[in-house]
């Protein structure tokens, strides 16, 4: 199924219960701009949450999570979110509970067994890693097919079944990737290995969702439940860079971002990406990109992106 407008959940006479039993019986796809929405209680299906442009907020339990174009976050089957939106172009897809499992029974089978047991459901999918993520070429690739074809041929359900297999395979891609790299954790078990790294996936969502804040460790180590000591080593060796020096290369990100995608002055980019002076943020940024901000400006141009293809290319 595909939608080009966000459900209204406060219209009188909505049917909820009818809405949310789509998404057991099919791919469900959302590309829309949305002026304002979204749903406080919801439990769905294994799920790819992606914007356009703008962004939309999602709270997993106690973590408040936002994307931005250039970042998707996978929510797995069965999980309850809520999620709010406000000006933003978002693309959301949901996969049926059979189609996802039978994906992932073919990812992880041998052709042998395939061939044995043609038409076997599957018995799930991974837990994935329900953290923010940055869209690489191969993802951008997958998700630029899907709304080319979308945008040409409209919903065509067995070509966008064909375009979401390859998708999900991707995701799992991912996955296996991320997996990988919790083992990067310093423990013995890899079951503490596996709780430590989604906590500090945790450090690094409130660290992408509110870097233009004032961020200090010990907020950091509160939201991650990782004392301050525990939170800098292990950051340290899963992401190659402490908490902070991770927070400083997000907000100058965002400023480089700022700088050549519109004109607003240095000194307003500079309390947007989350620096407290202009001076310091100009000593930073030059450190960073071996040039000032209002050089970078001038060599980069003011670049304006819209619309479904070009926003995939953003990166996080």
């Amino acid at each position: 199924m595909y939608f080009t407008s966000l459900p209204d959940h406060n219209q009188p006479g909505f049917d909820e219960q009818l809405h949310f039993s789509r998404f057991r019986k099919s791919n469900v796809i959302f590309n829309t701009t949305a002026q304002a929405g979204g749903c406080d209680d919801h439990v769905g299906c294994l799920s790819i949450k992606t914007t356009l442009r703008g962004e939309e907020w999602y709270g997993i339990g106690k973590r408040n999570l936002v994307v931005r174009p250039g970042q998707f976050l996978i929510l797995n089957d069965n999980q309850a979110y809520s999620c709010r939106v406000d000006r933003a172009r978002v693309f959301s897809i949901f996969f049926k509970r059979e189609f996802a499992t039978s994906v992932f029974y073919d990812c992880k089978a041998s052709e042998e067994a395939s061939l044995d047991n043609p038409f076997i459901a599957g018995t799930g999918t991974p837990e994935f890693f329900q953290t923010l993520h940055g869209i690489d070429g191969a993802l951008q690739s997958r998700l630029f097919a899907l709304a080319s074809a979308l945008e040409k041929n409209g919903y065509d359900s067995d070509e966008i079944s064909e375009h979401l297999l390859y998708l999900l395979r991707q995701l799992i891609h991912v996955h296996n990737m991320e997996a990988h790299q919790a083992m990067r954790v310093s423990a013995v078990k890899k079951s503490t290995k596996t709780e430590v790294y989604k906590r500090l996936c945790s450090a690094k969502d409130v660290l992408h969702s509110s870097f233009m804040n004032k961020l200090d460790l010990d907020t950091i180590s509160s939201v991650a439940c990782l004392s301050m000591p525990q939170l800098i080593r292990q950051f340290k060796l899963v992401f190659h860079c402490t908490p902070h020096q991770y927070l400083m290369r997000l907000r100058l990100q965002h400023a480089a971002d700022r700088l050549t995608r519109d004109k607003d002055l240095v000194s307003e980019i500079t309390l947007q990406s989350g620096f407290e002076n202009t001076s310091a943020f100009c000593r930073a940024f030059k450190a960073a990109y071996g040039v000032s901000p209002e050089a970078f400006r001038k060599q980069n141009g003011t670049l304006v992106s819209d619309g479904v293809i070009t926003s995939f290319s953003e990166t996080a």
